[in-house]
């Protein structure tokens, strides 16, 4: 098993701990489970069992109805727990069990020799078990979302994806064809082999994928959908390969227009704001002007008002001294 650090265990177990997965064969394989020592244990005793499914807060097991562990998780309350064991491909096995207790019992397919038992875990599961469902639970989501997502195969996405080689064989028709692996993706591949293309299309085939670290031969099962020849394919890609830059061009034009249109609005913006600022500060200095004039008119009359005043206060001051002269 790799290394993970807690934080992604636990975000593993946040996400995924009600997403139940079946166990099928292929499921079996990606974990690296390894079914025969899978055991349920109870009163001190542990009985062989069958996983058929599992979340990361409970389990479905399959077990026969004739046998002692049918008997004892018959009994009420009764606590027992489940033993997972993986083996990862040049590791050292990891096994352990998960507390458990019996929350449904119910015939198997309407089977009187089987019982499927739902198990509900009592606590948090290891962080192995966590782990290795989370990572294929993702691993199946990621799929589904990026399923037509194509990989070019070369030195780089050999590497990066433990591919021995591009050179394997197909199987159409239980017939072995050598051919070459362009591309892959979770919903299919693109295969270069000889062959008329008009007689391939709703082959079944079978296309053998050899990897390294681990060293495994994979067959993946699938139908053939599309064939043609290679210089179809090369005057399609020169087709596609045009109108992808004849769409680049035109985004390009586009964008430069945008760049022009958003410039030319950029520059009215300015001036506009520049009209307003003039104006802005005629206004201004116009109403200051007024304000002055103002302030300069009220000066000048109130100058005008204390010489009256003061010349009216002098006539007064000199009539008295006109009347004792006369007297």
């Amino acid at each position: 098993m790799g290394l993970m650090t807690s934080h992604q265990i636990t975000r593993y177990y946040d996400i995924y701990r009600d997403t139940e997965v079946t166990f099928s064969k292929e499921f079996i394989r990606a974990l690296n489970l390894d079914p025969r020592q899978v055991y349920i244990k109870c009163a001190g005793a542990q009985w062989p069992c069958i996983i058929n499914s599992t979340s990361l807060q409970s389990a479905r097991i399959i077990i026969g109805t004739k046998g002692g562990a049918y008997a004892q998780i018959s009994k009420e309350a009764t606590p027992l727990s489940l033993r997972f064991s993986f083996t990862p491909p040049g590791q050292l096995p990891v096994s352990f069990f998960v507390n458990c207790r019996v929350a449904n019992v119910q015939p198997y397919m309407t089977s009187n020799d089987l019982a499927i038992i739902t198990l509900s875990f009592t606590q948090r599961p290891p962080d192995d078990l966590i782990e290795n469902i989370g990572r294929v639970i993702e691993a199946n989501f990621n799929s589904s979302r990026r399923k037509e997502e194509r990989i070019i195969i070369n030195e780089e996405s050999k590497r990066r994806l433990g591919l021995l080689k591009e050179e394997t064989l197909v199987y159409i028709d239980n017939v072995p064809r050598h051919c070459i692996i362009r591309d892959l993706s979770f919903s299919g591949a693109k295969l270069v082999l000889k062959g008329l293309a008009q007689f391939l299309v709703n082959k079944a085939a079978i296309i053998r994928l050899d990897f390294n670290e681990p060293r495994e031969t994979i067959g993946v099962q699938g139908q053939i959908v599309k064939a043609e020849s290679i210089e179809e394919e090369q005057a399609r890609l020169a087709k596609e390969e045009a109108e992808r830059k004849a769409a680049q061009e035109a985004a390009r034009k586009a964008a430069e227009e945008e760049a022009a249109r958003k410039a030319a609005e950029e520059e009215a913006a300015r001036k506009a704001a520049e009209e307003a600022a003039k104006k802005a500060a005629e206004e201004a200095a116009r109403k200051a002007a007024e304000e002055a004039a103002r302030k300069a008119a009220e000066e000048e009359a109130a100058r005008k008002a204390a010489e009256e005043a003061a010349k009216e206060e002098a006539e007064s001051a000199k009539q008295p001294r006109r009347r004792r002269k006369q007297g």
